[in-house]
């Protein structure tokens, strides 16, 4: 069982930046691979960015492809988004999810999924 709980999220002009964090909880949190997901209001979830569970393979929406680094310390259990250059559209709720070693970009893939902490970019 894992629990993952995210923070980090906030109000910011657009071109700014912002890092969020995802806390698991779990001894075995370093075997799972960790999704960043989010959903602006009235559009279904989607796809952000993940990584591994070495840490050392990780993809990206074209979205944020040059714009958002995912990154993890399983010392610390917790993986982290950082998102620069950030655009209005960009605005939602963003959540992490967690599920077994490989990666994937499918919301059904993942088994475990935090609670979402709101981004604002304001033009």
């Amino acid at each position: 069982q894992v629990q993952l709980v995210e923070s980090g999220g906030g109000l910011v002009q657009a071109g700014g930046s912002l890092r969020l964090s995802c806390a698991a909880s779990g001894r075995t949190f370093s075997s799972y691979a960790v999704g960043w997901f989010r959903q602006a209001p009235g559009k279904e979830r989607e796809f952000v960015a993940a990584v591994r569970w070495t840490g050392g393979w990780s993809t990206y929406a074209e979205s944020a492809k040059g714009r958002y680094t995912i990154s993890r310390d399983n010392a610390k259990n917790t993986v982290y988004l950082q998102m620069n250059s950030l655009k209005p559209e960009d605005t939602a709720v963003y959540y992490c999810a967690a599920r077994m070693k490989y990666y994937s970009d499918l919301r059904r893939a993942y088994d475990y999924w935090g609670q979402g902490t709101q981004v604002t970019v304001s033009s």
